[in-house]
C-alpha cells in the first residue's frame, strides 16, 4: 500500500512541470475568457447573456459555424475511412510498406505555403487542371476552382491530402498492437478477409478510432491556413470558416465576441465529445453481453 502511495506521488511529482503549464497557459487563460463573455468591450460593465444573444444572431458567426459543422461532418468521416483503408492495405503490403508509407506521410513535412502554391498552379483559371480539361474537351475552360462552387470541395481535398498520413500511421500503430494469433485462429474457423476486419480488427481498434477522430478534429481548424491561403481573408462564402470570423474579430478589437464565441464552440466540442463517448460505450456494453 505504501509503495502504491509512493508510486502515485511520483507520478504526480514527474507530471507537476506539465500540469503547472496546462493550468497557467490554458486553464487561467479560458476562465478569463469566460469571465470576458459576460462583461462589455471595456472589461467593466456586466452584460450577462446579452453577448450570447449578440453573438447568436450575428450572420458571420451563424455562417462560420454552419460552413465550420459542414466541413468537420463531410471531411472527418472521409479521412477516417480512406485512412484505416490505407492503413489496412499498407499493413498487408510486406516489403513495400516503407515505400508507400513515406510517400503517404510526406505531405505532412511540406510547409503549408508550399503546398497551397503547388495548388494554385493546379487550380488557377490557367492552370494546369484548366489547361488539361481544355485538351480533352477542346474547349477553352476557366474555372476558378478556388473562389467559386468547388471551393469546398477543393479545401476537403487539401485537408485530406494533408492529413490522410497521419491518421495512418495511427492506425498502423493499433494494427500492430492486435496480436497475430487472432487471425491465424480466425483463419482456422474459416473466417476470411472480411470476417477478420469486422469481428477482430475494428473491435480491438476501438481505442485508436477515439484518438483518430479526436486528432482529426483538431487538425481540420489547423486547415484554415490553406484556407486563407488559397482565397485570402474573405474566401467563397462555402469556406468562411470559424478562424475568418475570429481573425475580423481580432482587427476590430470585438474581444466580448471573439471570448462569448469560444466559449459556446468549447460547449459544442465537449457535447460531441460526450456524445461519441456515449455511443462507443453504448457499443462496448453490448459486446459485452
Amino acid at each position: 500500500m505504501k509503495r502504491k502511495r509512493r508510486q502515485a506521488w511520483l507520478s504526480v511529482l514527474f507530471l507537476a512541470p506539465s500540469l503547472s503549464g496546462v493550468f497557467v497557459f490554458m486553464i487561467l487563460p479560458f476562465v478569463d475568457v469566460v469571465r470576458r463573455s459576460f462583461l462589455d468591450a471595456m472589461g467593466k460593465t456586466f452584460m450577462g447573456t446579452d453577448n450570447y444573444g449578440l453573438v447568436w444572431k450575428n450572420e458571420a458567426f451563424r455562417l462560420a459555424s454552419r460552413n465550420t459543422l459542414h466541413f468537420l461532418m463531410t471531411a472527418i468521416p472521409l479521412l477516417f475511412v480512406l485512412s484505416l483503408v490505407l492503413s489496412l492495405l499498407v499493413y498487408r503490403a510486406g516489403k513495400g510498406r516503407r515505400i508507400f508509407k513515406t510517400s503517404l506521410v510526406l505531405p505532412m513535412v511540406i510547409p503549408a505555403a508550399a503546398v497551397v502554391l503547388v495548388w494554385k498552379i493546379f487550380l488557377c483559371m490557367d492552370g494546369i487542371l484548366n489547361q488539361v480539361l481544355s485538351g480533352i474537351s477542346g474547349e477553352i475552360q476557366n474555372v476558378d476552382w478556388v473562389h467559386g462552387e468547388t471551393a469546398f470541395s477543393v479545401l476537403v481535398v487539401t485537408y485530406l491530402w494533408k492529413n490522410i498520413g497521419y491518421d495512418m500511421l495511427l492506425w498502423l500503430a493499433g494494427l500492430s498492437a492486435i496480436p497475430e494469433s487472432l487471425y491465424d485462429a480466425a483463419r482456422v474457423d474459416g473466417a476470411g478477409g472480411l470476417a477478420q476486419i469486422w469481428y477482430i480488427t475494428l473491435p480491438c481498434l476501438q481505442k485508436t478510432m477515439g484518438l483518430v477522430v479526436i486528432l482529426s478534429i483538431v487538425n481540420s481548424f489547423r486547415v484554415y491556413r490553406e484556407a486563407y491561403l488559397l482565397a485570402g481573408s474573405y474566401p467563397d462564402q462555402t469556406i468562411y470558416m470559424i478562424p475568418h470570423l475570429f481573425g475580423h474579430w481580432f482587427l476590430t478589437l470585438d474581444v466580448q465576441k471573439m471570448s462569448t464565441a469560444a466559449v459556446l464552440l468549447v460547449l459544442a466540442a465537449l457535447a460531441a465529445a460526450a456524445v461519441f463517448e456515449l455511443l462507443l460505450y453504448g457499443r462496448n456494453k453490448e459486446r459485452s453481453r
